[in-house]
């Protein structure tokens, strides 16, 4: 897929983004970055101007074979013009720098000596946010040399600048959506954890690593266990995992990050594991098979969250699951007893409420329960394991869902998609 800006409305040359290369240095005093990025496209169709996102940053040059750009800025949209009309089909490779201080995307916690990416990718990189547009990537970052850090992509030899800073490294060779780039740096300590199979990296601060070990602990089962269930094995060398100061837990490709608070309740037996296994899944689920629009979200987190729940079956046990699924449907009951019930397919996905979060994560989990239930276990998984391996690193909508389960059950199953994704009657 391209990155079309006709999409919201704008009358910009539509382009598929290849690769970007990114050397970023944050500043924790400051709580800002710097950075310089190389953009690797071809256009799709003729024309002179093209848009990218770029939050909040301040884009200090924009250049094109050695040639400065004239570009303006519309609202969080960074608009290029090329100069003239450029032909179809031409390979650009456009040259940015840039600072900011981003408000959110970017956490800097200086107290605890962190830094960390949440989502929003186009705030501390240029970007395309749509989901289908897929690209590689080049991350390198200028990091204090007492830190350790993970990032997405295979991590390359670090380099050495000066006496007090490392040049840290990553090379994303499978094209990825831009919001499953990130990385996570700072004063942290690797924890050992058991692993059979693929590599896994696990960073903590001093204060979470021996509940960081016990929470983490079962990582090498998730992946084997998901795997087995997507009918596809995990796609990179190594998965990374990280304790960080604050947040509701993030997916990144070949990376997740939690909350410390998560870790202490999960060690102390307070909160079960499914989050951990909730990010894992995304591995699959999310990252490689990703909603085409966000209107279609439900496909990333409700997926997400119902793996989660069965590893939590395969775990612990049926009573694991049946207590996920009560729960499911007592919040999709509070939905619609206060009328905030919608179908799963959203018109749109802009100023999501609660709510809106409860039916993509919640109802979504559920209406994937209620098609275990209606087809069986060999055929549910049959069209699981189908649906993941027919549109591994692409782009999905709901129909493609339903052709798998209908494929793999032969039967029409449009009323009961009519009914939770589409609400139609």
């Amino acid at each position: 897929m391209f990155a079309a800006a006709l999409a919201a409305g704008l009358a910009f040359v539509p382009f598929d983004v290849r690769q970007y290369t990114v050397r970023l240095e944050p500043d924790l005093t400051t709580q800002s970055i710097r950075g310089e990025e190389r953009i690797d496209l071809d256009l799709m169709a003729k024309g002179r101007e093209i848009a990218f996102d770029a939050g909040v940053l301040e884009i200090e040059r924009v250049r094109l074979h050695g040639r400065d750009l004239q570009f303006r800025r519309d609202g969080r949209k960074l608009i290029v013009d090329l100069g003239s009309e450029q032909p179809a089909r031409r390979a650009l490779s456009l040259e940015l720098r840039y600072h900011g201080a981003p408000k959110y995307g970017l956490e800097f916690h200086p107290e605890q000596r962190q830094v960390y990416t949440i989502f929003s990718t186009s705030q501390w990189m240029v970007a395309v946010d749509v989901p289908s547009e897929r690209a590689t990537l080049d991350l390198a970052l200028v990091l204090p040399k007492t830190w350790s850090a993970l990032a997405t992509g295979d991590e390359q030899p670090t380099k050495h600048i000066d006496r007090e800073h490392d040049l840290h490294r990553w090379h994303l060779a499978t094209p990825m959506p831009s919001y499953t780039y990130g990385f996570v740096a700072g004063e942290f300590q690797r924890v050992e954890l058991p692993q059979p199979g693929t590599r896994l990296d696990l960073l903590a601060d001093a204060a979470h690593t021996q509940q960081a070990r016990t929470t983490f602990a079962a990582t090498a089962d998730m992946l084997s266990f998901f795997a087995e269930k997507a009918g596809v094995p995990y796609s990179y060398r190594r998965y990374g995992q990280a304790v960080v100061t604050d947040t509701i837990g993030q997916e990144m490709a070949g990376l997740s990050l939690l909350s410390g608070g998560y870790v202490e309740k999960a060690a102390s037996g307070e909160r079960s594991v499914g989050l951990v296994a909730h990010e894992a899944a995304h591995q699959w689920w999310g990252n490689a098979v990703t909603c085409r629009d966000w209107n279609e979200f439900w496909l990333n987190e409700g997926m997400a969250t119902f793996m989660a729940a069965v590893y939590l079956q395969h775990h612990d046990g049926e009573a694991a699951y049946a207590e996920a699924v009560k729960g499911w449907r007592e919040r999709i009951d509070a939905l619609r007893a206060k009328g905030a019930d919608k179908p799963l397919v959203f018109p749109d996905w802009n100023k999501p409420s609660g709510d809106d979060r409860a039916v993509v994560y919640q109802k979504g989990a559920y209406f994937l329960h209620v098609l275990r239930g209606e087809l069986g276990e060999a055929v549910f998984w049959a069209a699981i394991r189908d649906y993941t391996r027919s549109h591994f690193n692409a782009s999905v909508q709901t129909r493609d869902l339903q052709q798998a389960m209908e494929r793999a059950s032969g039967r029409d199953l449009s009323a009961l998609f009519n009914q939770w994704a589409y609400g139609r009657s």
